[in-house]
């Protein structure tokens, strides 16, 4: 059936809900559901939202700044919907700490369990459940879904920070096939469900976050490139990403109907600490790749005690810097990483123009 005359369809968006699934890079609130509320003068949330708002980061999110470039607001988080509460505007699925694999695998491994067991897998069945309220019938569905975008990931992280103390960098390749598994499974499911656009983040140059540089610690002068991020483990998120690239090209092949994206974090944020003046970022060196929040160290993190905790500082303006707390970006950098996909050249195919800047 169809209504015309609809004022606020005169100018469709171009999607009319997002839904995500992912880590705390694109957490709005579900982890916070379920832990211990951070005290209000925590310094998460200080820049935007002014206290905390379940997100890992001092103000807003990559999903944040996408949300608001095509119209749509900050996506509620799963665990916080309430009984009546509208949803066809999207969804956020993500949980800090989540995992792609899941749970049984380090139980397996014998490897440092990952600080949430809502993996990917959960995470899908926690869409299931609420698909009914969504659309009812095949046709509604695919009516539904031909409008709406979905973002898988970025998800990886968690686990490859779970097997650091484990695995020299070389030792990580073979978590590779099991992670790119998880996620292609991820993709089919959602096809199958009928879902027809979806963007699947690679992985981040974990070589130049802090807290891998403060475990890592390596005194080797010759593990470091020019920018002062590890080389091998920069390396190694080229090959995850690149065995990721491969599976979703296959996909592709597979389901020519669906339009699937690879947004590429990699470059987006490597460009960031390549040229930080050029993004409004300190051109010090040595600061660039320091955490805001933290307790002390090179870096600035101390892995026992966390940013927000009594013992650590935050530095004076968090927008000069791109990482925030030893595992996570400021609002700075998320916001020129979703320029770089929205606007930007860091997204394959591109996704729809967006009727809005992000300032």
């Amino acid at each position: 059936m169809c209504f015309f005359g609809n004022g606020s369809n005169a100018n469709p968006l171009p999607y009319e809900a997002i839904f995500n699934f992912g880590d705390s890079i694109s957490d709005t609130g579900n982890a916070d559901k379920t832990h211990p509320p951070f005290p209000s003068n925590s310094p998460y949330g200080s820049t935007y939202f002014k206290h905390p708002s379940g997100r890992l980061s001092d103000g807003r999110l990559i999903i944040d700044f996408i949300a608001k470039a095509y119209g749509l607001p900050f996506l509620p988080a799963y665990l916080n919907l309430t009984k009546d509460q509208d949803i066809k505007k999207g969804v956020n699925f993500a949980f800090a700490g989540a995992t792609a694999l899941d749970y049984e695998y380090f139980i397996k491994h014998g490897v440092d369990m990952p600080a949430t067991d809502k993996s990917l897998s959960i995470q899908l069945g926690w869409f299931k459940t609420i698909k009914p309220s969504i659309c009812k019938s095949k046709e509604e569905c695919d009516g539904f879904f031909k409008k709406s975008l979905f973002l898988v990931g970025e998800i990886g992280g968690n686990d490859i920070i779970a097997h650091l103390s484990y695995r020299n960098v070389t030792g990580l390749r073979e978590l590779v096939p099991p992670m790119v598994e998880a996620i292609t499974n991820a993709i089919i499911t959602l096809i199958e469900e009928g879902v027809v656009e979806l963007a699947v983040p690679g992985n981040f140059p974990i070589g130049c976050i802090s807290g891998v540089l403060t475990v890592v610690n390596s005194t080797q002068k010759d593990d470091y490139d020019q920018f002062g991020c590890l080389i091998g483990y920069n390396t190694f998120i080229e090959y995850y990403n690149g065995q990721l690239k491969q599976a979703i090209e296959t996909l592709r092949q597979k389901h020519p109907q669906v339009k699937i994206m690879y947004f590429d974090y990699y470059n987006d944020a490597r460009r960031l600490f390549q040229t930080p003046q050029q993004y409004g970022f300190t051109s010090d060196k040595n600061e660039i790749i320091k955490a805001c929040c933290g307790a002390s160290g090179t870096y600035n993190v101390n892995v026992y005690i966390p940013c927000g905790s009594p013992a650590t500082t935050v530095c004076p303006d968090p927008s000069k810097v791109i990482n925030w707390d030893g595992a996570h970006f400021t609002e700075a950098a998320y916001k020129q990483i979703a320029k770089g996909l929205v606007e930007g050249p860091f997204v394959n195919p591109s996704l729809e123009s967006p009727p809005f800047k992000i300032a």
